[in-house]
């Protein structure tokens, strides 16, 4: 009788610790199963749309045809859904335009140009694989022919200013050969000779009928992407306040025209430091500045009190109202 009983008691045991670790396996694959269903049910990606015309500088972009409308499809869809990226542009453009856009104007050069700084460097002081550098990329052995002094010293590539008035130099030197404002913008990424060699080779004179090497046949697309997501945020899913964005840094300029021997010195006497110094003046690439010649350089330092982000924060319309749309939506939604 005592041993009925314990063989009861052993398989009564046995099939409780048996059927809580089959709740227990149950419970974790309901809990799994649970959250893919949680992801299946609410992830949710939509196709954005493209729009029914464009243009580049007024130029028409032919919708019209089915490999122009893919092409553009592709850097509209990768402007949509590289956020990270696509939101920086947002930002950097609030401080970076208005440097921008009068230089472009006082040249006249169509304000759309400005997206091509975006498409070269997302308006950061970039360095691409072939020694391109600054804003505006432009190579070592090209940038002296447009007027940008390149030393051990000195790299005005990284001057935002002078590079925007170098570009313009070339957008003016293009157009004369093209007559195209179109042809233009992709002659900066594959250069004169190149795209006046294809030119040639097919005879067509259209950038859109060209065929040229990946980067090139991308580039404008990428310009004009830019444009349409900039220009209509919230179509693409970007809701940004203006609160958001990066606030124009109010400066002062002073002229340099003697050898300074030591930048970082020279900084704490303008109460600041070296690095605040190459902050604003990112074309001083060493720690001196040889001036034999006496040339004068203009020395772009902050406001007082401007370094501080409460100070910028007041600069920044606060306003909930989301940029480049007049739509307003509760933040709860």
């Amino acid at each position: 009788m005592k041993s009925t009983l314990k063989y009861i008691i052993l398989i009564s045991a046995v099939i409780l610790v048996c059927g809580t670790c089959i709740y227990a396996v149950k419970e974790v694959r309901d809990q799994q199963k649970d959250y893919r269903n949680q992801f299946s049910r609410y992830y949710r990606i939509y196709v954005p749309e493209l729009p029914d015309k464009i243009d580049f500088a007024g130029e028409k972009v032919p919708l019209d045809k089915f490999y122009v409308r893919e092409s553009l499809d592709r850097e509209i869809l990768a402007n949509t859904f590289m956020h990270s990226s696509t939101i920086l542009m947002f930002k950097r453009a609030w401080r970076w335009f208005p440097v921008i856009e009068p230089i472009l104007k006082k040249n006249n050069i169509p304000d759309d140009f400005k997206f091509l700084a975006l498409a070269e460097s997302n308006l950061t002081n970039a360095v691409s694989p072939t020694g391109a550098e600054g804003f505006w990329q432009f190579l070592k052995g090209t940038a002296p022919k447009f007027g940008l002094e390149i030393t051990e010293e000195v790299d005005e590539r990284y001057n935002v200013a002078k590079a925007t008035e170098a570009a313009c130099q070339y957008f003016r030197t293009a157009y004369r050969e093209y007559g195209n404002w179109t042809m233009v913008a992709a002659s900066f990424n594959r250069g004169i000779d190149g795209v006046s060699k294809a030119i040639e080779n097919q005879h067509i004179k259209d950038y859109y009928n060209l065929s040229l090497v990946d980067e090139t046949a991308r580039y404008v697309y990428r310009i004009v992407a830019m444009k349409q997501v900039y220009n209509n945020p919230t179509r693409y899913g970007f809701y940004l306040r203006q609160s958001d964005f990066y606030s124009p840094l109010p400066t002062y300029t002073i002229t340099v025209d003697s050898t300074i021997n030591d930048l970082p010195a020279f900084a704490l006497k303008l109460k600041i430091n070296y690095r605040i110094l190459r902050e604003y003046n990112p074309w001083l690439r060493r720690y001196t500045l040889t001036n034999k010649s006496s040339k004068k350089y203009l020395l772009t330092l902050p406001n007082e009190g401007s370094l501080d982000w409460d100070f910028l924060k007041k600069t920044i319309p606060q306003s909930e109202t989301y940029f480049n749309d007049t739509l307003k939506i509760s933040l709860a939604n």
